[in-house]
């Protein structure tokens, strides 16, 4: 694991909550709930997961910061339907339809607030061209041990890559930083501000991990 620290998160613009000072935030446990505004994923299970998470330790020490960010579908992952979302509980695209088919709306709107602070990713243009030393660069940053596997599973994870790269418009700063592998993610931070885990989808042991840092002194 990368040796990050809680400064190294950046938040672009804050919608709720801010500007936080994260360095502000030293002598806390601090969950990043990463998320994206277009992922039904995030708001049926990983949201409502860190919101319960807050209500339980927040006066422990613990403090969790929502970060909407984007990697793909960048006509829905903005930052107006993030301010949408805070603002009214106002949902879009395949996160409306799950949430919809699932009764998880009131009048076709979230039935829960976000309590925590939140912000959005620093998310720019992509200037960069689409190289094979880059197509490896990239491909060693998700997967650590490319350069060990088959002539053929190198060829077709390389292509794949190639062709996220020649597709991939817009680069979110955080997301890539700290290697995402996509939404809903989790970055936890200790007491000291230091990097401990860097978690993809729903995980069993975030509360335990929650818990072992916050008794930590």
């Amino acid at each position: 694991m990368n040796n990050y620290k809680l400064s190294d998160v950046v938040v672009d613009t804050w919608v709720q909550g801010g500007p936080v000072e994260l360095n502000e935030l030293l002598g806390s446990v601090v969950m990043i709930e990463v998320f994206q505004v277009n992922c039904p994923g995030c708001f049926l299970h990983a949201l409502p997961r860190a919101i319960d998470l807050h209500h339980r330790y927040a006066s422990q020490g613990l403090a969790v910061i929502g970060l909407a960010t984007a990697f793909e579908d960048y006509d829905k992952n903005t930052l107006e339907n993030l301010q949408k979302l805070v603002l009214t509980g106002e949902v879009v695209g395949e996160t409306y339809k799950a949430l919809n088919r699932y009764d998880q709306l009131s009048e076709g709107k979230l039935k829960w607030q976000i309590p925590f602070p939140v912000g959005m990713d620093r998310v720019t243009a992509e200037t960069e061209p689409v190289t094979d030393e880059r197509v490896h660069r990239y491909a060693m940053q998700f997967l650590a041990d490319f350069d060990k596997i088959s002539d053929e599973q190198k060829k077709s994870v390389f292509e794949q890559v190639k062709r996220y790269l020649q597709q991939k418009s817009m680069r979110a700063e955080t997301f890539e930083r700290f290697a995402l592998q996509g939404t809903p993610s989790c970055i936890l931070f200790d007491r000291k501000g230091e990097l401990k885990d860097v978690s993809f989808g729903q995980i069993d042991y975030k509360q335990a991990m929650v818990e072992h840092f916050l008794a930590e002194k």
